[in-house]
């Protein structure tokens, strides 16, 4: 029993003992320790990431005041380094990239009727509980990509709706997600779109949740992109690691617009710098900020990636699209494999897996790839050896994204 009477108030010792129920057990212990959280050894997503020891010491450090206020210096400070990182005037911290992505579409969007183009295989299209209709009321034109890969200038005017036909839902906002599906969005691609757009009353937003992985792959800079789209938003809880929260950059007018679209959804939080600073300080460990680099923390994904292809492809494997940065694609369907089997295998080795997509991060441990190589060779192993025969490394992509899950 702790001092103050409160059994849960000593972290480590009796709540920790077998036989607690989760919700009683104090997880400090936890912080900075994948391999116990279970982060170490899954593959299913990089949102499984958990939080460092410095991310705690972050939080125990923050300021307390009142964000909706806008008291809070940790919050408010923050907020201006990523706008500037972004070369933006302004940003607003919000709980998600789903919130992220939908405060910066409803406050870019006015009045019906109203078309948002994005690709296809977008996470505002499939992932985000179609917040895009019930907060926006906006119609979203979703297309496949010419190039199976993502979104390019020809794509969106070939697709855009600038007529002033009565018939037409105009489109008002062409969404990039970037990266998408591990894919890259180029600097040069996604500037042309920009200066088009713009050039027909069209506004951009980027859905960049994964833009640290493009710039950690050396394709450009956070700057660099953000300066080609009207709002970005920014996620830190994926690869970097923060427990939650995410930022919307763009305009000054438009961000003080979006802070009231955002208390109207409930999205004002009061001692936000408990999350803040743990999200600053998952940039400063996994990406870098003012005098820090840390990109290199991504790239070791990156270069985890590389290797599971390599893994799946040298035992006669196929991939449904290049590994550009910490995503890999396989062609299960091409091996002869179906996807609960493989998610099993990879249960009885003790790993986590989903179907075709296998995310590597930060976290993920020397002895978790070994156990996904195992089940690898298990897997490819055991088919018949005409179902391998004549396998080539890569399949066509727009063959893969037609079976792909973002």
């Amino acid at each position: 029993m702790a001092e103050n009477g409160n059994p849960r108030a000593i972290v480590g010792t009796q709540a920790h003992r077998p036989g607690n129920i989760p919700s009683e057990e104090p997880t400090p212990l936890n912080w900075g320790r994948p391999e116990q959280t279970g982060a170490a050894y899954d593959f299913r997503s990089d949102v499984i990431t958990t939080p460092s020891q410095g991310m705690l010491t972050a939080i125990a450090r923050t300021t307390l005041n009142d964000d909706v206020f806008e008291e809070d210096t940790t919050t408010s400070s923050f907020e201006r380094e990523i706008a500037t990182l972004c070369g933006h005037e302004a940003g607003a911290f919000v709980l998600s990239g789903t919130m992220a992505n939908q405060l910066a579409l409803r406050t870019i969007l006015h009045q019906p009727p109203h078309g948002i183009l994005a690709d296809a295989q977008s996470h505002i299209v499939h992932w985000e509980a179609g917040g895009v209709a019930h907060l926006s009321g906006a119609m979203v034109q979703a297309i496949w990509p010419i190039n199976g890969c993502h979104l390019t200038l020809a794509d969106v005017q070939k697709h855009a709706v600038i007529t002033d036909d009565v018939h037409k839902c105009p489109t008002r906002v062409v969404s990039i997600e970037n990266t998408t599906s591990g894919t890259i969005v180029p600097l040069a691609e996604l500037r042309r779109i920009g200066t088009w757009a713009r050039g027909n009353g069209i506004a951009v937003h980027m859905d960049g949740a994964r833009l640290w992985e493009a710039v950690a792959a050396g394709a450009g800079t956070i700057r660099g992109f953000s300066r080609c789209v009207d709002v970005v938003t920014l996620d830190f809880s994926k690869n970097l690691g923060a427990p939650m929260g995410a930022m919307v950059v763009g305009p000054a007018r438009l961000i003080r617009r979006l802070r009231r679209i955002r208390k109207s959804v409930g999205g004002g939080m009061r001692q936000a710098g408990v999350l803040a600073a743990a999200a600053r300080q998952a940039v400063v460990e996994n990406f870098g900020l003012g005098q820090v680099d840390s990109r290199g923390v991504l790239g070791r994904s990156h270069e985890l990636a590389r290797k599971v292809g390599r893994m799946w492809t040298e035992r006669g494997g196929r991939l449904s699209r290049e590994v550009e940065t910490n995503m890999v694609w396989l062609d299960l369907r091409r091996a002869g494999i179906d996807s609960t089997a493989w998610n099993e295998a990879g249960k009885r080795r003790g790993i986590r897996l989903n179907g075709e997509r296998v995310v590597l991060h930060h976290q993920v441990c020397d002895s978790a790839m070994e156990k996904l190589k195992a089940v690898i060779e298990e897997v490819l192993d055991g088919r018949d050896c005409e179902t391998r025969l004549g396998y080539g490394p890569v399949v066509s992509v727009q063959e893969g994204l037609m079976r792909a899950k973002i």
